[in-house]
């Protein structure tokens, strides 16, 4: 049987879709649909059921994916170790949020690019969590930083590390707030103060406000920022409070420039996700940024 066609087959059967695939193989949606038509008179069998939007495998092909893809997910590890020795430079093509990205992703990757390392090239692109898991089921990166779990077996997402937050503010607001911490009813009393947030949904917000207050905050925004490094700093200046995360904040809660206004006893949680399109770890340029970032999430707190 025509390795190709598996090949094929098994792209097919992790995107969902033809046209994705196609995309996937550098090839056009036709030649796709003619080596999935191929191999399903070679087998006798339908593998896929045509839909509106994609296709779902059949019993048949499920089975024969799993059968056949962790063989074909070892032929290309072996295949590209040899091109591995032989190139110098691998590039990678990473995807993520911009904060975390720029201040844990990419300071931890930075030691495969030296000469002493593995002769990995970097490319980043930053972007939201949907942006992150679209490009990287389109081909456009290799690996993805994402705060959502994907759906499918297109890609395979691997637990990174847990982000705490913290209600923040500068010292006058706090001030103003009152001494001492707040207690776990005090939505009502932070309505009147200014919100700084990323975007008009206050995200970061809203999600705190639910698992602290069991609430909703009952006001918008008064400025919206994309980027939380961005926040801090109009926080810091006084704009008004805001949620971030612990990591970010630490330098300018330990300075004074912020204060955390609660200390709740189960701090509120974000999880990241290292994304992969499902089989390229068997890349060894990303097989090694991938076990990495989860080597120096461990000492992420």
């Amino acid at each position: 049987m025509d390795l190709a066609l598996l090949r094929t087959f098994v792209t097919v059967h992790r995107a969902g879709s033809f046209t994705r695939a196609a995309a996937l193989l550098g090839l056009s949606q036709p030649a796709v649909t003619s080596q999935i038509r191929t191999l399903e008179r070679q087998l006798g069998r339908p593998l896929f059921l045509r839909q509106a939007r994609g296709v779902t495998p059949t019993t048949i092909g499920d089975e024969l994916a799993h059968k056949t893809a962790p063989h074909l997910d070892a032929l290309v590890e072996i295949t590209e170790a040899g091109l591995d020795e032989e190139s110098l430079v691998r590039t990678l093509h990473l995807a993520g949020p911009p904060e975390f990205t720029a201040e844990r992703a990419l300071p931890a990757l930075t030691a495969l690019t030296r000469e002493d390392g593995y002769g990995v090239a970097l490319r980043a692109t930053f972007g939201t969590a949907e942006d992150a898991l679209e490009g990287l089921a389109a081909g456009h990166h290799d690996l993805a930083i994402a705060t959502a779990r994907p759906r499918g077996s297109l890609l395979t997402a691997t637990p990174l590390c847990d982000e705490e937050h913290v209600l923040v503010a500068a010292p006058r607001w706090a001030a103003r707030i009152g001494s001492g911490m707040l207690h776990r009813d005090a939505a009502p009393s932070l309505e009147k103060f200014p919100v700084v947030e990323v975007h008009e949904s206050l995200p970061l917000v809203s999600r705190y406000w639910a698992a602290v207050f069991d609430a909703r905050p009952a006001v918008p925004a008064t400025v919206v920022v994309p980027d939380l490094r961005a926040v801090l700093a109009c926080v810091a200046s006084g704009a008004g409070l805001s949620v971030l995360p612990r990591y970010l904040a630490a330098p300018a809660l330990e300075s004074g420039e912020i204060v955390a206004l609660l200390d709740p006893p189960v701090p509120p949680l974000r999880t990241y996700f290292l994304v992969v399109r499902t089989g390229t770890l068997a890349l060894p340029h990303i097989a090694r940024a991938h076990e990495w970032l989860l080597r120096a999430a461990v000492d992420w707190t």
